[in-house]
């Protein structure tokens, strides 16, 4: 390829993927320039994308709503706990899987994988009865527990963990150590890439998460954040500023998650092996 055509391409790659950037980025702008509007200039036509009048107000009003940051306190709790219990999980089993070696190893992490083939919605109401017979209904427990457990995420830990050299481990064990610590001290170091990309997905996840959450509380108290803004969609009009605030509230944990571990997050996906 001559230098001119060379040029010519690069330039196209870097149209095509600025026009991409913009496409993905325009919702959230809007998103944030509804939540500065008033409830007026939010339906106006034809729209603007600069508000008139900054209205801050509509993230303090919607207060008189809802009991907005309880649902969020409720939100953070329930992803973060079931971030950090699924991540130990899911290492715990993919270090099993990928080296220890077992009679049926093969087979069951193959039983196991056909589990992503299920749909969530088919295991509700089963799930449901069982956490109603555990009392387990309306209860923070009820709200976690189901989120701890991901065949994905034994198979992107189990990815990553089968390129940690077999010697490497043979070495702790001959010098003593035990399972447990090979697996504290040298798997899990070894597998941050991947454990922050876990860690992204899971954190997602759980924080969108709405039909579980609508299904297993009753409580206001316990309401998580999206089961919470569904409660502003009214049945004749729908505060659309108010709305906007309360989904710019919802997206700045998720924001800031994915800042923390974005330097893992490709190597992660790269070197585990998905495509």
């Amino acid at each position: 390829m001559t230098g001119k055509k060379k040029r010519i391409a690069d330039v196209m790659t870097h149209v095509i993927l600025l026009a991409a950037a913009v496409t993905f980025i325009f919702p959230f702008v809007w998103m944030l320039s509804g939540s500065l509007k008033d409830n007026l200039e939010v339906v106006k036509m034809p729209p603007n994308l600069i508000p008139e009048t900054l209205r801050f107000e509509n993230f303090t009003e919607i207060q008189t709503y809802f009991p907005i940051y309880r649902f969020l306190l409720n939100s953070v709790v329930v992803a973060v706990i079931t971030t950090v219990l699924q991540l130990l999980v899911c290492a715990m089993a993919a270090f099993v899987f990928a080296k220890l070696r077992f009679k049926g190893r093969e087979v069951l992490f193959f039983v196991y994988l056909i589990t992503l083939m299920i749909p969530m919605q088919v295991t509700l109401t089963p799930l449901f009865i069982i956490f109603r017979e555990l009392n387990l209904y309306d209860t923070y427990a009820g709200l976690i527990l189901p989120g701890i457990f991901s065949a994905y995420g034994v198979f992107l830990l189990r990815q990553q963990m089968i390129t940690v050299p077999d010697a490497l481990l043979e070495a702790a064990y001959i010098d003593g150590a035990s399972y447990y610590r090979v697996f504290a001290t040298i798997m899990l170091p070894l597998c941050k890439p991947a454990l922050a990309t876990l860690m992204i997905f899971s954190f997602m996840s759980s924080w969108n998460n709405f039909l579980w959450p609508l299904i297993i509380t009753q409580s206001s108290e316990l309401m998580t954040l999206p089961v919470g803004l569904s409660k502003l969609q009214g049945r004749w009009a729908t505060e659309w500023n108010i709305l906007m605030a309360g989904n710019v509230i919802s997206f700045v944990p998720i924001f800031i998650v994915f800042l923390f571990a974005q330097r893992f997050f490709i190597r992660g996906m790269t070197m585990s092996g998905i495509k």
